[in-house]
């Protein structure tokens, strides 16, 4: 560890920027102050308003800083030792897969949780608890884009190029994201983009601030971005402005593509869309007119029951017009969580083992195996999805391990997914903060925060960077390494679960050796030197991969696949008793659930509680009035916050953020309804009604 007079060079602990930030201790060592790292080059020292305010969750007033076990005599979380809640939290994992098996004992991770965490908390679950019951909510972050992405490259990389590259390129279609409130320091390369003289396209049925950067603003109907896709290929067949040398040569598949395309004339597209033809056809002429352009997408197309078709249409999009596997051209996913990219690497996902290996591979199986040193046949299969998990809570799963998740706020359909977290048997969360999931456990376990642990994540462009500990945790706290080590070794697992996260990543590097995403190259010490290291990076020599598929494709014999998609309807569309689209989304000042942001008064001042934001043709149609209670009903629950009337969404179309417990929670209303392929729930739409709130009702 540094001095105490030095700064500690490390990353906010949010999005997937990661943005680069040095911390100071304040005077007496307690906490914190943030300074700009202006030498990182994805923010290049800008940081949000939340990576600021970071530091204000350390403080003892908002967090945890001991057990908690549930006692019989009180029903009530009473303060308990390390030892009596490490001791509940083994006998109540191991008593359900006594009595009921292995499966019956369910695992479920976070976004958010260091390199080193995902990996170790994949091995618990499949070595110490054997059971497959593993998934993590980074499920619902971009599972969609990353399931296209696997399809169309054979390798899933959220961006297969650096940030650096998109101001440099000749046109960005951004389809569903919002980045000057959800990643507020990348809006920079979007400005940076208009001053060298390219073209910004912004898809949303909002117009968000970063819409309003927009050269072009599209505005489809919730849940018809697929057909939208679809059309703008049509017209580029119909106008001639195909790359026939590049699909001939670097892609297959692209007579079916082509075909569905074409089924989607720009008439039909409008009446599905409602985003009129000549903006259609303004859209290809942008994105065609210059020599390179990318399409970027985050969960307003993939937070869909058709995510993976509509991501694969974008795709088919960008090789159709040869804007792929080329310098500053290609389809990208702007990961959400800090973590979402290395979470689902390194085998937390249901069907996966680290180094993006699948389970079902025998010799990736054989070659992990090895390495924990088990027997592959011991292994178990894939699992349940994350919300299938959540569902199966309290019938074929009855007790559950949490780590850095709050599906009680977060989940789709959440009043239902909270009554099945009540339902469990025994239920062990590991949290900073006394979550509202965490608020239902038998054990609760503080775990270290980001400034007071050392360990790796991997941001957005599939950069490996490591978090510098500047603090010691507070007493009563340990790290979630030291909980799977206790775990573990309560289980009679007495090695394999080290503490220390290094010795974690070195580990990781082997089980990750030849995988897809082959971190083996990767040390410590490369990346503090070199400001983070691109993956994959096969050895020690290697330099790593800032830019893939600029040679070939990760398939087979090279060549990206074309996806023959054509247009279906969301899961629920409009009728007579729900005749509203609801869309769902985050705000500048909040994260995810809000369980660590609505403790910070700053946050809190600038975004203190949900709302219902409505055309003022709707709120006159229902008599709406501004600030005054409205309620959201769909087929899974109601929700009530205040209306905020504005004419930058559709008529048809009301938006709620999610991250609210209580009668504002946005997910009381959302729709599981999962893309059969990546099984992702469709957070992005669903049918409601809205109403004034009437007094006493």
């Amino acid at each position: 560890m540094r001095t105490p007079e030095s700064a500690t060079a490390t990353h906010c602990p949010y999005c997937a920027l990661q943005c680069g930030m040095n911390l100071r201790p304040e005077p007496g060592g307690a906490s914190v102050a943030v300074e700009e790292r202006a030498d990182f080059p994805v923010n290049r020292g800008a940081l949000c308003g939340k990576g600021r305010t970071a530091p204000a969750v350390l403080s003892s007033r908002v967090r945890l800083t001991g057990p908690l076990v549930r006692t019989h005599a009180t029903g009530a979380l009473e303060p308990a030792t390390w030892e009596e809640a490490l001791d509940a939290v083994a006998e109540g994992l191991a008593r359900t897969g006594r009595t009921h098996g292995p499966d019956a004992v369910g695992v479920f991770g976070g976004g958010g949780l260091t390199n080193e965490k995902a990996y170790a908390l994949g091995k618990f679950a499949r070595v110490a608890l054997r059971t497959s019951q593993i998934d993590y909510n980074g499920r619902f972050c971009m599972s969609s884009a990353a399931a296209a992405h696997q399809r169309a490259f054979g390798l899933d990389r959220g961006l297969p190029f650096p940030l650096e590259d998109i101001p440099r390129t000749g046109c960005v279609i951004l389809v569903g994201s919002n980045p000057a409130e959800t990643m507020p320091p990348a809006l920079r390369y979007l400005t940076e983009l208009k001053a060298n003289g390219g073209t910004l396209i912004v898809v949303d049925p909002r117009r968000t601030r970063t819409a309003e950067q927009a050269d072009l603003h599209l505005a489809p109907r919730p849940g018809t971005d697929l057909a939208l896709a679809l059309g703008l290929l049509h017209l580029v067949v119909a106008e001639g402005r195909t790359d026939e040398e590049f699909i001939a040569e670097r892609t297959t598949g692209w007579a079916q593509a082509r075909a569905a395309a074409m089924a989607h004339w720009p008439e039909l597209v409008e009446r599905i869309t409602g985003v009129p033809v000549p903006k259609l056809r303004e859209a290809v002429a942008l994105f065609c007119a210059q020599p390179s352009a990318m399409v970027l997408t985050a969960r307003g197309p993939e937070q869909q029951s058709k995510g993976t078709d509509t991501v694969g249409a974008w795709i088919n999009l960008c090789l159709a017009t040869g804007r792929a596997g080329r310098p500053l051209s290609g389809y990208g996913c702007l990961t959400g969580q800090g973590n979402g990219q290395g979470g689902r690497e390194h085998g937390q996902k249901a069907d996966q083992l680290p180094g993006y290996r699948k389970l079902t591979d025998p010799a990736a199986r054989a070659h992990v195996a090895e390495v924990w040193g088990v027997d592959p046949d011991g292994l178990p299969g894939p699992g349940r999805s994350a919300y299938e998990l959540l569902d199966a809570l309290g019938t074929e799963v009855k007790a559950l391990l949490l780590m850095g998740s709050n599906p009680v706020v977060s989940a789709p359909r959440a009043a239902h997914v909270e009554d099945r977290i009540r339902s469990l048997d025994f239920l062990a969360v590991a949290d900073v903060v006394l979550s509202e999931t965490a608020a239902l456990a038998d054990v609760v376990l503080p775990v270290a925060q980001w400034a007071e642990e050392t360990g790796t994540t991997t941001n957005l462009e599939g950069r490996v960077l490591l978090r510098r500990r500047a603090l010691t945790p507070p007493p009563g706290v340990r790290t979630d390494l030291d909980v799977l080590h206790g775990l573990a070794t309560r289980l009679g697992i007495e090695k394999g679960f080290p503490t220390d996260p290094q010795e974690v990543f070195e580990e990781l590097r082997r089980a990750s050796a030849g995988g897809p995403a082959d971190y083996s190259g990767i040390s410590y010490a490369r990346i503090e030197a070199e400001q983070g290291v691109f993956w994959p990076c096969p050895d020690d020599s290697h330099a790593g991969t800032p830019r893939l598929f600029l040679d070939r494709f990760a398939t087979d014999d090279g060549r990206a696949r074309f996806a023959p998609v054509s247009h279906r309807d969301a899961a629920e569309v409009p009728d007579d008793e729900y005749p509203v689209l609801l869309t769902t989304g985050r705000v500048v000042a909040q994260y995810q659930s809000g369980a660590q942001t609505r403790r910070v008064e700053e946050l809190n001042a600038a975004a203190p509680g949900p709302f219902v934001e409505l055309h003022p043709r709707l709120a006159a149609r229902i008599g709406a009035v501004e600030g005054a209670p409205l309620a959201v009903v769909s087929r899974r629950g109601r929700a009530v916050a205040p209306a905020r009337i504005t004419d930058t969404i559709r008529a048809d179309t009301v938006f709620m953020p999610f991250h609210w417990p209580g009668e504002g929670r946005a997910n009381s209303l959302t729709n599981p309804a999962l893309d059969p392929v990546s099984r992702m729930p469709e957070f992005k739409v669903c049918a409601v009604r809205v109403e004034p709130v009437r007094e006493g009702i």
